[in-house]
């Protein structure tokens, strides 16, 4: 009798165990962008997004996301290193600037604390043609995350200057949630235009 009352103690606590894993994966894998889920972020949806700061693109020109404002901007935040940054920039290039550059967009890829000439370099060899911004220390990226936590973000910010998405790590499905809200950005900035 008390090995079966161990026995079901047992597989209860089991039980238990896996309910608790799989809540924990699927909060992990919801994509509702929700300000309980930070992902490292400082800032949240509906956030006027940090503005004090300059962008230094790799070509020398300058800009500011006042400069930017009534825009859609996307901000990368991305490394030479990063794997899962490499993964995802073809992606960037083609279904977020080749599509929207011509309609109110600027994608900008912040590089984390890397030299000039590395990221010069970096954006050659991905191929890409959106541009890259200098972020030494970290400075910027300091501004949207805990400077501890990792790249691989992207930070959607309406013509108003709000945040409107914000993406962690490179997941498909999160990635497509990104490019109907930008397709949504983009059309009301279009709307609003004429």
């Amino acid at each position: 009798m008390i090995n079966k009352i161990r026995g079901s103690f047992r597989l209860l606590g089991i039980a238990s165990l896996l309910l608790m894993s799989f809540l924990t994966k699927a909060q992990g894998l919801n994509t509702s962008n929700s300000a309980t889920d930070d992902r490292g972020y400082l800032v949240k949806t509906g956030d006027v997004a940090p503005a004090d700061f300059t962008l230094r693109l790799a070509d020398g020109t300058e800009t500011s996301l006042s400069k930017l404002r009534g825009k859609v901007v996307v901000l990368q935040f991305t490394a030479s290193w990063c794997s899962v940054c490499r993964e995802e920039m073809p992606h960037l290039e083609k279904e977020v600037w080749q599509a929207y550059k011509n309609k109110g967009l600027v994608l900008i890829g912040v590089d984390r604390d890397e030299p000039l000439e590395k990221v010069i370099n970096f954006q050659k060899s991905m191929n890409i043609s959106y541009p890259l911004a200098l972020d030494p220390g970290a400075e910027i990226f300091g501004r949207f995350a805990d400077k501890k936590s990792g790249v691989t973000r992207n930070v959607v910010i309406d013509r108003d200057g709000k945040i409107a998405y914000l993406t962690r790590l490179y997941d498909r499905q999160e990635f497509m949630s990104m490019l109907k809200k930008i397709e949504s950005l983009v059309a009301t900035t279009g709307a609003a235009s004429r």
